[in-house]
């Protein structure tokens, strides 16, 4: 490691200790123990562009931890992504774009809204599920147009939350290889040592789910940490979740290591016996970066930049060859034309005869998807029920990225965060399919959908009375109530044909 990527990597703990300390409110742990993972990735592992933060081939960050927001806000920061030093010193303030957990469509160059533990990890199975079957659909030898990864930076919470048994499970069955977790392992919680209520072998877990499993016994150690992530991309046949043994609060002599580094400031004493621990210049200064600093960072952003130069230029030979397929990445990345589609007669037509709203759904996904090329989705195991199978499209999985349908199993949970990786990745437009009484298993997901104004869609059916024959397991009562009180969502409940195309 050298001195200044030592120094670059003391400068996201030194930035996000202030930051926490003048907001007198938030989570320094994560921020100074997972330092040297972001700064390793972002630096030399991960393909991305401040000056274009939507490029279509960037690679995909997704802090899972969300608490730990100040770790993304300072990379943001340093890599000139928009924020200044004004907006790092409003952190948690109402209207600053460094809100206390990060949020997508308010802060450039957030790719998910996280906070509630263990939802980014199944956002980022979706877009790496998203990254595969474009890649199926558009790349041709020697043109990968489409080849990018995902990265998810999670903890120990994270990984106690059920969602990531659930999302890991199908993504080590899909074999996505461009997903990799990286796993902050400090095993600390804000109760204590995680002993208290988590010592499963998390590594025996992944590995049963399909996954490659690769170990850092240092989290400081920069070049043991890149090694771990050229081996995960080295891997082509499965995902790969890389264990980095941290310690929580690094570099605070107070309280490395301890519950008390996890989600309160650190106080000014000990900030400033920080800085002193870690050598930082001016320690009684606070927000100071050295020069040295951002202009380091101002090498790395144009090298990493450099990527998207490259992709252009692949891109514009791929058009030039494949002039056909040009037009099709546009229908695939191009919103809906809403306009059209209420002009369209065909797709408003219906047999004047009584007809189930489930059968009628299935009638409207099988007119859209010749429509709407992006249009990718299915159920948790019930489409027969749900009707939501798109006819000929074939189905999404290990052995052929190109189906546009997909067998979410029996995890409802998953299914909703999956579904909000799909649409933030872009180039799709998904949908996902249970029955209306298990939208209670979605409802975290479908919160979170709303607030990132995500346009992902629902069918929920059997809401009926005829569903008392299963019991009142299966009758959804207060479903409704639940979903129309939800903002930003359009709940529509159809009585016939049009209202469910409307829908």
């Amino acid at each position: 490691m050298s001195t200044i990527d030592t120094t670059c990597v003391n400068a996201i703990r030194v930035l996000s200790a202030d930051a926490i300390q003048k907001a007198n409110s938030g989570h320094p742990g994560l921020p100074l123990g997972a330092a040297p993972i972001a700064y390793e990735l972002w630096a030399n592992h991960m393909n991305h562009n401040a000056k274009d933060p939507k490029w279509a081939n960037r690679d995909r960050f997704i802090l899972s931890a969300g608490h730990g927001s100040m770790l993304l806000y300072s990379l943001l920061h340093f890599y000139g992504y928009g924020l200044t030093m004004d907006d790092i010193k409003q952190f948690r303030q109402d209207g600053s774009l460094t809100p206390g957990h990060p949020e997508y469509g308010h802060t450039t160059g957030v790719e998910a809204t996280t906070g509630p533990l263990g939802a980014g990890l199944g956002m980022a199975v979706g877009m790496a599920m998203a990254e595969a079957h474009l890649a199926a659909v558009f790349n041709k030898p020697g043109y990968p147009v489409v080849d990018h990864y995902t990265f998810a930076l999670c903890g120990d919470g994270c990984l106690m939350e059920g969602i990531s048994s659930e999302a890991f499970s199908l993504a080590g069955t899909l074999g996505l290889s461009k997903l990799i977790v990286l796993y902050d392992s400090n095993n600390i919680s804000i109760e204590g040592n995680t002993d208290i209520a988590f010592t499963e072998n998390v590594q025996a877990r992944m590995a049963a789910f399909g996954f490659q499993t690769i170990t850092v016994e240092d989290g400081t150690d920069l070049d043991a940490i890149g090694k771990a992530i050229e081996e995960a991309k080295a891997d082509k046949e499965h995902p790969s979740f890389i264990t980095i043994k941290t310690q929580i609060g690094y570099g605070c002599p107070a309280k490395q290591g301890s519950a008390a580094a996890h989600g309160s400031p650190l106080g000014e004493e000990n900030i400033v016996a920080m800085k002193e621990n870690l050598g930082w210049p001016k320690p009684q200064e606070t927000f100071y970066i050295p020069d040295e600093v951002y202009a380091h960072y101002a090498e790395l952003s144009q090298k990493a930049g450099a990527a998207e130069a490259d992709w252009q230029e692949l891109f514009a030979d791929y058009v030039a060859k494949f002039p056909e397929m040009k037009a099709k990445w546009d229908a695939f990345h191009s919103d809906v034309d809403a306009k059209a589609l209420l002009n369209n007669e065909a797709f408003w037509a219906y047999e004047d005869k009584p007809q189930a709203t489930r059968s009628l759904s299935g009638t409207m996904i099988n007119r859209l998807k010749d429509i709407m090329p992006q249009l990718f989705g299915g159920s948790a195991d019930l489409a027969p029920s749900n009707k939501t199978e798109m006819k000929d499209e074939g189905f999404f999985s290990k052995a052929d990225y190109s189906g546009r349908n997909v067998h979410f199993g029996v995890r409802e949970l998953a299914m909703g965060a999956i579904t909000n990786g799909l649409a933030l990745h872009g180039g799709v437009r998904p949908y996902a399919g249970t029955f209306f009484v298990f939208s209670d298993y979605m409802k975290p997901m479908i919160r979170l959908a709303a607030l990132m104004s995500l346009p992902t869609t629902y069918v929920l059916t059997h809401d009926s009375i005829g569903v008392g024959e299963d019991g009142p397991t299966h009758e959804p009562i207060e479903q409704l109530a639940m979903l129309r009180s939800l903002p930003n969502v359009n709940v529509f409940r159809p009585a016939d044909a049009t209202e469910t195309a409307a829908g």
